[in-house]
């Protein structure tokens, strides 16, 4: 073999080796990306530190978590700083039930100071509610639950986080002379209840995130980012569905964006060869 092409060969295989860290390198310069930690819940309850550092050589690097319950998936916030730190990822922002219709320790209704108290000694800077069960999708609650909500980031705001509520598709409903959602945002205030719009779920309502963004203006600092198959309505690949994140990402500043997380609840494969079709979509878009 010419020293030439020897030397072309022993650089292609040496751009292959290091491939992971130059995407996550292309990564860093670009955002840090990061990821609803539930993607990879099965990886998580086998062993949480080699979950978290397969998610850092994928070059991911913010985590929004779920399931505080008075630990970190079993972890004091001691241990699981020290297993943040090894894995050099940071957690951002964390998912928390009402507690109404589920009752559960780290819910807005038991233990929320607490919460608030052990997310702040971990480094969040948003807490908020995930999701309403089915029983608790009713009158009685919706009418009430602003009040919930404000209350929770009142607490939240003491400790430097933010609250914010995160939607489904049921929200987009009718409640009295309007929408479940929009009850919610026009009676609590922007500076202790915001919103992380799940962009899957408002498509599949039927809605469009740019005309919250014009309704209320600087009230989603959060977005989940996932994508809707054409037809089946399903959940897919960043990249590999129906909606326009073009479209939406220039109406960023409009809505107030500050981090947005890559989730997808399931996949047709292997979960971590999804995130990595949806990074890979995600670098070449280098939306900021």
């Amino acid at each position: 073999m010419k020293r030439r092409h020897f030397l072309q060969t022993l650089s292609a295989g040496a751009a292959g080796l290091y491939a992971p860290d130059l995407l996550a390198g292309q990564m860093k310069k670009d955002r840090d990306m990061g990821v609803q930690l539930y993607t990879i819940r099965e990886a998580v309850s086998k062993n949480l530190e080699g979950a978290l550092e397969r998610l850092a050589g994928l070059g991911y690097k913010n985590l929004e978590i779920y399931g505080y319950n008075g630990t970190f998936f079993g972890k004091t916030p001691s241990e699981f700083k020290t297993i943040l730190a090894n894995t050099g990822l940071k957690v951002i922002s964390s998912h928390h039930t009402s507690g109404i219709g589920l009752k559960g320790k780290g819910t807005l209704s038991d233990g929320w100071e607490k919460a608030v108290e052990d997310l702040h000694a971990v480094g969040a800077k948003y807490m908020g509610c995930s999701y309403l069960f089915p029983n608790e999708r009713t009158a009685e609650v919706y009418k009430s639950f602003p009040d919930l909500l404000l209350k929770s980031g009142k607490v939240a705001k003491t400790a430097g986080i933010q609250f914010f509520y995160h939607n489904h598709d049921f929200e987009f409903g009718k409640f009295e002379d309007t929408l479940v959602y929009d009850h919610f945002l026009t009676n609590t205030p922007k500076e202790f209840v915001q919103m992380e719009l799940d962009l899957y779920w408002i498509f599949r309502a039927g809605f469009d995130p740019i005309t919250y963004f014009e309704k209320y203006p600087g009230r989603f600092p959060l977005w989940h980012v996932k994508d809707m198959e054409a037809g089946t309505k399903g959940i897919t690949e960043v990249g590999n569905g129906s909606i326009d994140f073009d479209r939406v990402f220039a109406a960023r500043k409009k809505a107030g964006l500050e981090h947005w997380f890559v989730e997808q609840d399931v996949s047709k494969g292997d979960i971590f060869a999804s995130l990595t079709t949806s990074r890979n979509y995600l670098l070449k878009k280098n939306y900021k």
